[in-house]
């Protein structure tokens, strides 16, 4: 019996617009969500950086490109690729997220939208820890995506992945907009039994 749905798929495939989808159609149906996605930051046609957005609107900075992000003063920099991850941005918005998802409001059952858990997130600590009490948790299920095993596998990647209770649906250019019944489905279920 699965208690979370992760999609996972190559750069660009649509996963975070598979998950907004999902959760739309899911509010429609009455179910509540939570969380965030991550979306690209675009300047003149140019990508530039990656910004957190809560599913409430909420938005703050996850990354810029070097030369975007100016210099952090000392502080230790995290990168990936040209990308300059900003560690106090990304917690400040995210984590808080984490500590009310267990807050019950009126006993429904919550879908917690984490996209994505990547290498961007994963300098965070306090965001891994809380990504695996979410897990273990039972009081939500989580729709989230995680990129694919490319190159040194990323430890609670490959956990999630590879959790019991986790199903993964691999999201690709054929199959993206057929894909959104079966993750719904999926989701209802997780969500009917995880009571």
């Amino acid at each position: 019996m699965f208690r979370h749905v992760f999609l996972t798929g190559p750069p660009g495939v649509g996963k975070t617009t598979l998950v907004q989808k999902a959760c739309e159609a899911l509010e429609s149906l009455g179910a509540a969500a939570e969380g965030f996605y991550t979306e690209e930051v675009r300047e003149g046609g140019r990508r530039v950086g990656f910004d957190v957005v809560t599913v409430t609107g909420e938005r703050g900075h996850l990354s810029r490109i070097r030369d975007v992000a100016g210099s952090s003063l000392g502080r230790r920099e995290y990168t990936v690729g040209q990308y300059v991850v900003d560690l106090p941005s990304f917690e400040n918005l995210a984590l808080p997220l984490f500590r009310n998802v267990g807050a019950a409001d009126g006993g429904g059952r919550k879908v917690f939208v984490i996209d994505e858990i990547g290498k961007m997130e994963l300098f965070s600590q306090s965001f891994v820890r809380a990504v695996r009490q979410t897990l273990d948790s039972s009081s939500c299920t989580i729709l989230g995506t995680i990129p694919i095993p490319k190159g040194k596998p990323l430890g609670l990647v490959e956990e999630v992945r590879s959790r019991r209770d986790v199903k993964v649906f691999t999201v690709s250019k054929e199959n993206r907009n057929a894909i959104l019944q079966d993750v719904l489905a999926e989701l209802q279920n997780c969500l009917k039994h995880g009571t």
